[in-house]
């Protein structure tokens, strides 16, 4: 005899698979969510690369989205870009809390009054969020909730530039009193126009690019010659590039065609040296690099690409199981 489903058994299976589909989306959510203040500083470029403490005491802030889970846990520190914190900083938290991983984005702009630098990056030097950063790991380390050898440091853009060249030993002596150190770095479309003295001289610690080959916001080809100058010195360093991704790809509110970011200015022309050490100069010139130099342009291009996105995500997420041996 064939039995037939009741309505009942029918109501029954679709509510536990509505449940187990829940149970899945759940843990995207934190079990408990802390804003942190975080003690920095404001500096000219040419105060951070000569480690002068004289700039402006200011506090940022930071918000640390606990996972689900028990004891101690590995955390990613994630860094914005010039627009302050976007879409794409919402979407990789949730993509860690999956994994078990907290994240803690640091918000470097609303402390100092600014919400976006894009039409004018001389209001805050580039490498004020390195400082940031260094100064939230100090925060993290010392949280009992946090793995302390389980802090990966990932950026977007400027914030991109902050997590590669947060790399470099001579940053770290200068400005890292946390007594911790990332055990990766995961940079996402950083500018790379800027070649710093000692630059290949970083800690003995992973890092990871992401980048999309028509980038005309941070080009890639600088990034590849980098990239090149890391691995001759013997670097753990990998380059990742997506043959149609646009700046900001994994940025999901975006226009899925090119789209300029109307004013956004962009260093995409300049070679940007520091020469002698703490100044920065343009390499044509000669002289002081200024955001009114002719190489300054504007209106490069920004766009989501999800395919490019899902892959990320994907490389992303087995690099840090690999750092943080999770299972």
């Amino acid at each position: 005899m064939t039995h037939r489903p009741t309505i009942l058994t029918i109501a029954a299976l679709l509510l536990l698979s509505s449940a187990k589909a829940q149970g899945s989306d759940y843990k995207q959510f934190a079990a408990r969510t802390e804003l942190h203040p975080i003690q920095t500083l404001t500096l000219s470029d040419e105060q951070f690369l000569k480690a002068d403490t004289g700039g402006k005491s200011i506090t940022v802030s930071g918000q640390l989205r606990i996972a689900q889970g028990a004891g101690r846990l590995p955390v990613v520190m994630l860094i914005h870009g010039s627009g302050g914190i976007g879409s794409n900083i919402d979407l990789w938290s949730r993509e860690f809390l999956q994994m078990g991983i907290s994240a803690f984005a640091i918000d470097g702009f609303t402390g100092r009054s600014l919400t976006s630098v894009n039409t004018d990056q001389a209001r805050l030097g580039r490498l004020n969020l390195i400082v940031d950063a260094y100064r939230a790991l100090d925060i993290l380390a010392r949280h009992p909730r946090v793995d302390s050898g389980r802090i990966v440091l990932m950026g977007f853009s400027r914030g991109g530039q902050a997590a590669l060249f947060a790399s470099l030993k001579r940053f770290q002596s200068a400005w890292n009193k946390s007594r911790a150190e990332f055990a990766a770095y995961i940079p996402f479309y950083p500018d790379c126009m800027t070649t710093y003295l000692s630059d290949t001289d970083v800690v003995d610690r992973p890092i990871r690019i992401f980048h999309g080959t028509p980038d005309d916001y941070n080009p890639v080809a600088p990034c590849k010659a980098y990239v090149s100058r890391l691995r001759g010195s013997g670097r753990d360093v990998q380059r990742t590039e997506y043959p149609n991704a646009q700046h900001a790809f994994d940025v999901p509110l975006l226009p899925l065609t090119p789209t300029a970011a109307k004013g956004a200015q962009t260093v995409r022309r300049c070679v940007i040296r520091e020469e002698p050490m703490g100044q920065l100069i343009n390499a044509v010139t000669k002289t002081a690099f200024v955001y009114t130099d002719p190489c300054v342009e504007r209106d490069p291009n920004v766009g989501h690409d999800p395919v490019a996105t899902e892959a990320a995500v994907q490389s992303v997420k087995d690099f840090l199981k690999m750092v943080f041996k999770l299972t």
